[in-house]
């Protein structure tokens, strides 16, 4: 018999009313929202027309910079879509200052137009136009950090470090090469500026309002401004330049000799990588205490920071100079010769880092090279920062689990934050990991070509690239290989995977004991970490305890598997007691000197949050630093490397 509905609903319920029951809960399974539409995505083709941007960075007080862009619109379109630039070149993850965006307002035509951010892709604003619009006006406000808990200070009383991308928007569905835009700055009187942008003229208005000719968005996006009230600028040759600011005019007394080094830095970088790749460049320094420290490159500039006085103390401040040769190398490497999948039409597509260790891996190299080659750092400087390296790789927890190339995701996932334990997570050690087995590469080469050929021949064919080629030129791994093998053939193949892309690797010290030097442990620390020491105020104690203190004797580092670790010795906790007497630098120091001389154990008493605890240190083997040492007499391979060549 044919149910009624009425008796079919009732079936219905009562089935579902038992499954319910049977299962004691109801479960409501829903379907996916559907997304907000696409952004356009990039295509290249010109932009009509080009934007004006006008900069007004003259409010010292507040730290602010206050935006004016006009970006004209084809009629008939009734949507734009504007981007915040998100992934940002040479940040190797998407560090767009999207929060530091404020009162952004939009017009059409002079009226207001409304707008929605979209809520997917967060940093896209989609404007509504009315019937006929051909222009819309942004305003909005960037808001500098005025501490450094908010972000990375740009304007202090002094100076300024303007960053395009950071306060100018760009129409979506294009790539950046094809929008076409006219900047234009206003800063406080009496300061200078230095850009990397071409046609620079005095616009008048209050303050020093300066234009520069129109060029495309790639290209102002990557030429960032640094100005300042005390400023000094210095020709270095290749046409390259130094431009200084500074807290105090005093602190921009470069003695002749030392600028002189700078010059044969940049001999040094076009006889080992060939002609730059710019036609013109601009080293931007900031010698200050103010602004936020950076190293960040561009093609035609970088944007560096010294301690205020590493002009005046020039011998003193040699350990931490290496950030001006290691951006001008970027230039070519990374920049101009740029890992394929690190090349995007926009700023908004997502950059694949996975062949860091070439970018970042090769600058690092060279970076220490040149400043060798070139005696803008000391031989035993930079001897010291290669002992280092070697040293911590060779007691680092995380090779077993955890290949270089991984960590070229580390930007992105670890967004550069401490780690409570870096030497089992790993991070980022295609910069330093990524150096050493360059060295070893250079090493292959010489011993199969009996010294007639290194890395040298490498760099300047591969960064070489074509002569006089401003643009990028793209590589991928099997074009490393093949240059590679150009020079000397070897499994090239089989040593990049082994060495990047397998974990459990053994520690990468081949490329120095193939250079004719040993890693040793003395009881002193070397040139290099003798002034990192002093100059960062810490106690190195990585390679006997197996920590790092700050200047109050906290801890700042703690190595998986050490000594200190074992006992329970972690980041954050402070150490208020060396064997029965308030902690020191010093103390501390003897009391490990004492253990290796027979003593064994080191009673400390230990602040960690709310709580004091004795720590007992089981360890015998007094204070411990790396050197790399000649393992033979006269000069070794590593020498040569480190050897001048102009």
């Amino acid at each position: 018999m044919t149910k009624s509905p009425l008796a079919a609903a009732l079936a219905a319920a009562l089935l579902l009313a038992g499954t319910a029951s049977a299962q004691s809960e109801v479960r409501t399974e829903p379907a996916a929202a559907p997304l907000p539409p696409a952004i356009p995505p990039a295509q290249d083709l010109a932009y009509p027309g080009a934007m004006t941007l006008d900069i007004d960075a003259t409010d010292l007080e507040r730290g602010v910079y206050r935006v004016r862009q006009t970006i004209p619109v084809t009629p008939g379109v009734r949507e734009l879509v504007l981007l915040l630039p998100e992934w940002i070149p040479g940040k190797h993850a998407p560090r767009g200052p999207i929060h530091l965006l404020a009162d952004l307002r939009f017009e059409a035509d002079g009226a207001p137009a409304e707008w929605t951010r979209d809520p997917v892709e967060v940093f896209a604003f989609r404007v509504v136009l009315p019937e006929g619009a051909g222009r819309v006006t942004a305003t909005f406000v960037h808001t500098s950090p005025l501490q450094t808990s908010e972000g990375r200070i740009t304007m202090t009383g002094e100076m300024l470090n303007l960053q395009f991308d950071a306060m100018s928007l760009y129409p979506a569905g294009h790539y950046v090469r094809r929008i076409a835009v006219t900047p234009t700055v206003t800063f406080p009187g009496g300061w200078t500026a230095f850009p990397a942008l071409d046609g620079q003229r005095d616009v008048g208005g209050r303050g020093s309002r300066v234009t520069w000719a129109t060029t495309d968005y790639e290209t102002l996006v990557d030429s960032p401004v640094f100005a300042g009230v005390h400023a000094r600028e210095w020709d270095l040759g290749h046409a390259v330049a130094l431009g200084v600011v500074a807290d105090e005019a005093r602190l921009l007394d470069l003695k002749e000799e030392h600028l002189a080094l700078f010059r044969r830095l940049v001999d040094e970088t076009v006889h080992a990588l060939g002609p730059g790749h710019f036609d013109r460049y601009e080293f931007l320094l900031a010698l200050t205490d103010k602004l936020g420290g950076i190293g960040l490159e561009h093609q035609r500039s970088s944007e560096n920071t010294y301690e205020p006085d590493a002009f005046l103390d020039w011998e003193g401040t040699a350990w931490d100079r290496n950030v001006i040769p290691h951006e001008l190398a970027h230039s070519w490497i990374g920049k101009y010769r740029r890992p394929a999948d690190m090349w995007t039409p926009d700023y908004r597509e997502p950059m694949r880092g996975q062949l860091l260790w070439v970018y970042e891996g090769q600058d690092q190299f060279w970076g220490w090279i040149l400043a060798a080659r070139s005696g803008f750092q000391p031989k035993d400087v930079v001897l010291g920062a290669l002992a280092n390296s070697a040293a911590y790789y060779s007691m680092q927890a995380g090779r077993g689990w955890r290949s270089v190339e991984d960590t070229t995701h580390d930007p992105i996932t670890a967004e550069r934050r401490p780690l409570p334990y870096t030497s089992l997570s790993r991070s980022e050690d295609y910069y330093s990991e990524g150096m050493l087995v360059w060295i070893e590469a250079d090493q292959v080469i010489r011993e199969g070509t009996g010294g007639a050929r290194g890395l040298d021949d490498f760099a300047r064919a591969f960064f070489g690239g074509i002569d006089g080629d401003t643009g990028v030129l793209p590589f991928r791994f099997e074009d490393v290989v093949a240059a590679l093998n150009a020079v000397h053939p070897h499994d090239w193949a089989g040593f990049l995977d082994s060495r990047f892309r397998q974990p459990g690797q053994p520690a990468p010290l081949a490329g120095i004991e193939k250079g004719g030097y040993r890693l040793v442990f003395r009881d002193e620390p070397n040139p290099y970490e003798k002034q990192r020491m002093s100059g960062q105020g810490y106690l190195n104690l990585q390679y006997s305890l197996g920590v790092n203190l700050d200047n109050e004797g906290t801890v700042t580092l703690a190595h998986w598997g050490t000594p200190a670790f074992d006992a329970g010795l972690v980041r954050g906790a402070k150490v208020v007691a060396v064997n029965g007497e308030a902690y020191s630098a010093d103390r501390l120091k003897r009391a490990i000197a004492a253990a290796g001389d027979g003593g064994g154990r080191i009673a400390l008493l230990v602040k960690r949050g709310e709580r004091y605890l004795e720590v007992p240190i089981e360890y015998g083997g007094g204070l411990r630093y790396p050197w790399i040492v000649p393992a033979g007499e006269g000069g070794q391979p590593l020498d040569r490397l480190l050897a001048p060549r102009t």
